[in-house]
C-alpha cells in the first residue's frame, strides 16, 4: 500500500532574499519496478548501453562482505543527525531535486535593477556572485534549467535501470540479516547501481553550472543523498560508486550540450533590438512593442527564439510559428482590447483568484515550474518508479523548454503591444517585459497538459481545464489579448506533439 506523506524540507535549505512559495511535496512508495526500463529511448545517449558498468563482486565475496560489515558497524551507531539525514532523503529523489530547482529559480527570479544612467547590468556566468547576481532566473531560463536537469537524471536513471536488471545485485539489507532495512524500499529492486547516486551526482553537477552561487550547498545535498541510502541499508558503496559513475558520464554529455546551445547569444545587443522591432514594422506592425517600465528596459532574452531546440531545428521552429495577431485597429483587434478593458473594470473575485493564482512573476519559480509541481503532485499520487518519474520530468520539461524558445521566436517576430501599452488605463497584475503575441503561459500550459495527458491518460481532462484557467488567466490579469492566449495554447499542444514524435 502507497503511503503519502507532506513535507517541505527544501525551504529551510536555501536562504534566500525573497519568500520562496511554501508549496508541498509528496513522498511515496512506488508501484512498480518497469524492470525494461532500460530499453527506453535516451536523450543525451545513443542508448544505454553506451555506459556499461563492470559485473559487481558477488554478494558472497569477501569484498562485499566488507562492505556489509562497514554499514552494520555504522547502523550500531546512528547519531541524530544521522537519522534525520535518511529521514530526508526518504522517497523519491528525483521529485526532491526537482523542487530544489524550483526553490533555486524562485531564488534568483529577480529582475536587476537599473544603472544610474538609465542602462540595465546584465548578470555574468564569469562573475555570479557580482551584482546582479547570475542567473537572473527568468521564464525561459528556468525552463531551459529544467530541461537539462530532467534529461539528463532521465537519461542516468535508463542506462542504471539497464545495468540493475542486468546484474541483478540485491540491496545490502536484502543481502544480509545483519543489515537494518531502515527506509522502506522496492522488493525486487536491485541495488547495483544506486540510482540515488545516479541522480545526486547528475543533479549536483547540472545545477552548479546553472546557478553556481550555490555549489555548497548542492554538493551537500548531493553527498547527504548517497550517505542516507548507504545509512539506510538500501546501498552499498559499491553501488554508490557505480551509479556515481553514471551520472558523472551522463552529465559530462549534458554540460557538453549545454555549453554551445547558443544561450550566451540570448541576451542580444542594442543593435539586435533595434533589427527585431524594424523587422516586425518592416512586416507591417503599426504599433510594435516598448517597455513600460521606467527607464524602458530591453526586452528580456530577445535572442532566446535561437537558443538550440530539444525535438526539432530552426526550419520546424519556424513552420509551427503562428500566423500575426488581429492587425492593430481591426474590429477584432477592437473587441479583444474591449474584453480586457471590461474584465478590468468589473473582474470578479474568481477572477481575481485565478489571475493571481497564475502570476507566476518575480520571486516565484514560473510558469514551468508551476506545471512541474503540478506533475510531482501526479507522479506521487499514481506510485510512479524513480525512472517512469524521470521519464515525465525528462518529457515536460523538453516540451516546455521548446515552448519557451517557440514563443520567444515568435514574439520577436511580430512584436505585438500588449493591453496597456495600447490602453494605459488597464491595470495589471504584473506586466512582462517582453511582447504579447503570443503567450508563455498558454504555450507552456497547451505543452505541459499534453505530454501530461499522455504519461497519464486518465487525467487528460484534468490538465486541459488546467491549462485553459492558466491561459485565460492572463486576460483576467490585464496582461494579454485573447488571440494571444488561445492562440499560444494551440501552439504549445503542436510542439508537445512534436517531442512526443521525437522521444518514442
Amino acid at each position: 500500500m502507497k503511503k503519502i506523506f507532506l513535507c517541505s524540507w527544501i525551504i529551510l535549505l536555501i536562504s534566500c532574499n525573497k519568500d520562496v512559495p511554501e508549496r508541498t511535496i509528496l513522498q511515496y512508495e512506488p508501484t512498480s519496478l518497469d524492470e525494461l526500463a532500460g530499453s527506453w529511448n535516451t536523450i543525451h545517449l545513443g542508448a544505454a548501453t553506451d555506459l556499461l558498468l563492470p559485473a559487481p563482486d558477488a554478494s558472497s565475496s569477501a569484498s562485499y562482505k566488507q562492505e556489509i560489515d562497514a554499514i552494520v558497524q555504522k547502523q550500531r551507531s546512528l547519531t541524530p543527525a544521522d537519522q534525520q539525514l535518511i529521514q530526508t532523503w526518504k522517497g523519491s529523489g528525483v521529485i526532491r531535486w526537482n523542487e530544489v530547482a524550483r526553490a533555486l529559480v524562485a531564488t534568483y527570479n529577480l529582475p536587476p535593477e537599473a544603472n544610474p544612467d538609465g542602462t540595465y547590468p546584465v548578470p555574468s556566468a564569469a562573475n555570479p556572485g557580482a551584482y546582479p547576481k547570475f542567473p537572473f532566473a527568468n521564464p525561459p531560463y528556468a525552463s531551459r534549467a529544467y530541461a537539462y536537469l530532467h534529461t539528463a537524471i532521465y537519461d542516468a536513471l535508463v542506462v542504471v535501470w539497464a545495468e540493475k536488471f542486468r546484474h541483478k545485485r540485491m540491496s545490502p539489507a536484502t543481502n544480509s540479516t545483519q543489515v537494518k532495512a531502515l527506509e522502506p524500499f522496492q522488493p525486487g529492486l536491485p541495488s547495483y547501481p544506486s540510482e540515488d547516486a545516479a541522480v545526486a551526482q547528475v543533479a549536483v553537477r547540472l545545477l552548479s553550472v546553472l546557478f553556481p552561487n550555490d555549489t555548497v550547498m548542492l554538493q551537500t545535498l548531493s553527498a547527504g543523498q548517497k550517505q542516507a541510502k548507504w545509512l539506510s541499508g538500501q546501498a552499498s558503496e559499491s553501488d554508490i560508486r557505480m551509479g556515481e559513475r553514471i551520472g558523472n558520464a551522463v552529465a559530462d554529455r549534458a554540460l557538453q550540450r549545454l555549453r554551445s546551445d547558443n544561450m550566451g547569444a540570448a541576451v542580444g545587443n542594442p543593435a539586435v533590438w533595434a533589427a527585431m522591432e524594424q523587422g516586425a514594422v518592416a512586416r507591417g506592425n503599426v504599433l510594435p512593442w516598448k517597455s513600460m517600465e521606467t527607464p524602458a528596459r530591453p526586452m528580456m532574452l530577445a535572442n532566446f527564439g535561437n537558443v538550440r531546440l530539444w525535438s526539432m531545428n530552426a526550419a520546424q521552429r519556424d513552420s509551427l510559428r503562428p500566423g500575426p495577431p488581429p492587425p492593430v485597429g481591426s474590429p477584432k483587434f477592437q473587441q479583444e482590447l474591449e474584453e480586457v478593458k471590461r474584465i478590468d473594470r468589473s473582474r470578479n473575485s474568481k477572477e481575481w483568484q485565478i489571475a493571481l493564482y497564475w502570476s507566476d512573476g518575480v520571486g516565484t519559480y514560473t510558469p514551468p515550474g508551476h506545471w512541474n509541481e503540478i506533475a510531482a503532485t501526479t507522479i506521487a499520487r499514481e506510485g510512479l518508479s524513480e525512472v517512469r518519474a524521470a521519464r515525465v520530468f525528462c518529457h515536460l520539461n523538453m516540451a516546455m523548454a521548446d515552448a519557451a524558445i517557440c514563443t520567444w521566436d515568435t514574439k520577436v517576430f511580430y512584436f505585438s503591444a500588449r493591453p496597456s501599452q495600447v490602453d494605459p488605463s488597464i491595470k495589471t497584475i504584473g506586466l512582462p517585459n517582453f511582447p504579447g503575441y503570443t503567450s508563455g503561459h498558454s504555450t507552456f500550459s497547451g505543452a505541459a497538459a499534453t505530454i501530461l495527458g499522455v504519461e497519464f491518460p486518465s487525467e487528460k481532462q484534468r490538465f486541459e481545464e488546467i491549462a485553459a484557467e492558466a491561459s485565460v488567466s492572463r486576460i483576467y490579469g490585464g496582461i494579454h489579448f485573447r488571440s494571444d492566449c488561445e492562440v499560444g495554447l494551440r501552439c504549445g499542444q503542436a510542439i508537445a506533439q512534436m517531442v512526443l514524435k521525437f522521444v518514442y
